[in-house]
């Protein structure tokens, strides 16, 4: 197995700070002469852990033209009419700075999510704001423990900074392994990781197991809370952890406008945490800098289109069940779920699968977790679903 990871003290002298951000995006910077913090096996795919990889295509600079672009789990309905009437009317004012307005904005959020300005910090996207986390706690060494399969963003710089990974793999029903996650933890641990719904399989795991471990946790060591993919759920802020800030917890849950609004290009995320947790995370970073004028008055507009947010959540779920029935009928298992986004298994090598799905114009992602091949489906337009399963029935029928 090829190691390639970067020297701690270099990459912090260097300023190269968001060198796993690239891992949130499909293949961007997987090179094999990059300096980033990740294991290639011979064959050039991504070693996550024993249990967990990708297969990147062959040829990870060139990005074909999709008829069918299914592998960053993006919005195909956003951004909403009014984000994109509010991007407009604000598009001459992006010589400047957007200081005071991004104060409107989180004084919006903070609104919204009942809690105080004091206990919101504004980043490009929720990516950045799980980086920058793992910049300030992992710097001194320290493990992080989270689910495996996870989504690595976090997880990723966490190892770069130097610290470790603890992970905990998910239990028979997809869910996080709870009771084994806090049995992990030992002096060494700065951080708890949790994806909810998780990423990259499109499971939930129970709001009032949740709150109990996230409560009773943070009273040990911070959790992290990433809830990038609940607005899909109907009753999506009833499952939130925000409701912990009150209780003064030291959790940190993290939003962004790149998946049910649609804004994934705009580059807009917030935490919600404690203020003093905050203040710790802000000293490397000035939070909402990252974030255009435009895009700020585009995610004030985004927060106010109710009508655009049910329309998505609708058509998201519409294409989900399409898909479910396609599979069925195509005899395929797959896992149910939450998010703009599901797994299931596959009868082919995944490296395979995806340059065959890439033939016929259709983008997707392939993993091997649990011992098997996986793909990883996001869901776009009713009209690129079709495109997918009539690809799909030409690959593995």
């Amino acid at each position: 197995m090829e190691t390639r990871k970067i020297n701690r003290r270099n990459w912090i002298k260097t300023g190269v700070l968001t060198a796993g951000g690239v891992l949130a995006a499909p293949y961007l910077g997987f090179s094999k002469n990059s300096e980033l913090p990740l294991q290639l096996d011979a064959n050039g795919d991504a070693i996550y852990s024993p249990f967990f990889k990708e297969y990147l295509p062959k040829n990870l600079r060139e990005f074909p033209v999709l008829a069918a672009k299914l592998n960053a789990n993006e919005n195909p309905y956003g951004p909403s009419p009014m984000a994109l009437e509010a991007l407009k009317n604000s598009a001459a004012g992006g010589n400047r700075y957007a200081w005071k307005e991004l104060f409107q904005l989180m004084d919006k959020i903070a609104e919204f999510e009942g809690v105080e300005r004091k206990n919101v910090m504004m980043g490009p996207g929720s990516s950045d704001l799980l980086e920058k986390t793992a910049m300030v706690l992992f710097m001194n060494g320290g493990n992080v423990v989270s689910a495996d399969p996870a989504y690595m963003s976090l997880i990723r710089v966490a190892e770069a900074a130097g610290g470790t990974w603890k992970p905990v793999p998910l239990k028979d029903d997809w869910s996080h392994d709870l009771d084994a996650m806090e049995k992990a933890i030992d002096d060494d641990t700065k951080l708890v990781y949790i994806c909810n719904p998780n990423n990259p399989t499109g499971t939930i795991t129970q709001h009032e197991d949740l709150v109990g471990f996230c409560a009773r946790v943070s009273e040990k060591v911070p959790v992290f809370i990433d809830e990038a993919y609940l607005g899909f759920l109907d009753d999506g802020m009833k499952k939130s952890m925000v409701s912990l800030i009150s209780e003064g917890k030291d959790v940190i849950i993290a939003r962004t406008f790149s998946k049910i609004h649609g804004m994934a290009g705009l580059r807009v995320g917030y935490a919600i945490a404690q203020e003093e947790r905050l203040n710790k995370l802000q000293k490397i970073t000035r939070a909402g800098m990252g974030i255009s004028y435009p895009s700020v008055f585009a995610a004030m507009g985004a927060m106010d289109d109710s009508k655009f947010l049910d329309s998505s959540r609708k058509l998201n779920a519409e294409c989900r069940e399409y898909v479910y029935q396609s599979l069925d009928q195509m005899g395929f298992e797959y896992v149910p779920s939450y998010t703009s986004f599901m797994i299931f298994p596959i009868e082919m090598e995944g490296k395979v699968f995806l340059e065959k799905m890439t033939d016929l114009k259709v983008g997707v992602r392939a993993f091997n977790f649990m011992g098997k091949d996986w793909c990883r489906v996001s869901m776009g337009t009713m009209e690129e679903m079709k495109l997918f399963t009539q690809a799909l029935g030409k690959v593995l029928v």
